[in-house]
């Protein structure tokens, strides 16, 4: 079954944003994930936006998400987003 990563976050070193988003792209792909929301304009439907940026990641099962955020490559890299960015992540399974 598939699993989600949705991460909402709002960006405060867009620089530092920047040279992160550039060492995950290739992360998320070598662990079998791929984007299907990256950081779009969004509207709010009903009550207000959480965040100004969301991003959603499919990955084959929530193991292969589990192992890449774990992982020492997304360790490394995720400590480039921190001071980068407010954020939440989390993951979530799909349906079957």
């Amino acid at each position: 079954m598939a699993a989600y990563v949705i991460y909402q976050g709002d960006v405060v070193d867009p620089e530092r944003y920047e040279a992160y988003k550039a060492q995950v792209t290739p992360s998320i792909a070598a662990a079998g994930g791929r984007y299907l929301v990256r950081g779009g304009a969004a509207e709010a439907l009903e009550g207000d936006l959480p965040c100004s940026r969301t991003v959603v990641v499919e990955f084959p099962t929530k193991q292969a998400a589990l192992e890449w955020y774990w992982g020492e490559d997304y360790t490394a890299i995720r400590k480039l987003r921190e001071g980068a960015a407010r954020a939440t992540l989390y993951v979530v399974d799909g349906t079957d």
